[in-house]
């Protein structure tokens, strides 16, 4: 993931955090998931790096949503209590989806499937890392 080099200025993360939900919020419409609220005190932004979110739907369920410098994603928000660990269960998944990538006999032989689970075990194991630095969640809700 890229590195940051200076710390954004507050307007910088307000717009960085505005274009993300958006995204998000673009994404979760793909999949047929409608946004009802952002539950903002359960949300991460980790700026430039990666988003998040805590949400709600329209048909009551709460999930948990993630953007950036990462594959957009979405699971049950019953998989972790935590924004951290929500980050935990995503590297593990992309872990596990690029370990099924490298040993499906049609995907191994496609070098752009190959490019992809790079990419997902990349980013798995920058998310992993993330939530191993105990600064970034000191100050995280619990519920």
């Amino acid at each position: 993931m890229a590195e940051a080099t200076t710390p954004p200025n507050d307007a910088d993360v307000s717009a960085w955090v505005r274009e993300h939900f958006q995204k998000a919020n673009k994404y979760l419409a793909e999949q047929g998931i409608i946004v009802d609220r952002v539950l903002t005190k359960r949300c991460r932004y980790l700026v430039p790096l990666v988003a998040v979110w805590r949400l709600t739907t329209q048909d009551k369920k709460e999930i948990w949503a993630i953007n950036g410098d990462v594959p957009s994603d979405v699971v049950s928000a019953k998989v972790a209590e935590t924004a951290r660990d929500a980050l935990k269960h995503f590297a593990l998944q992309w872990q596990l989806r690029a370990e099924g990538i490298v040993q499906d006999p049609e995907a191994s032989k496609d070098p752009e499937q190959q490019r992809y689970a790079s990419f997902l075990v990349g980013r798995a194991e920058s998310l992993y890392e993330m939530t191993e630095q105990d600064d970034l969640w000191k100050d995280e809700p619990v519920s």
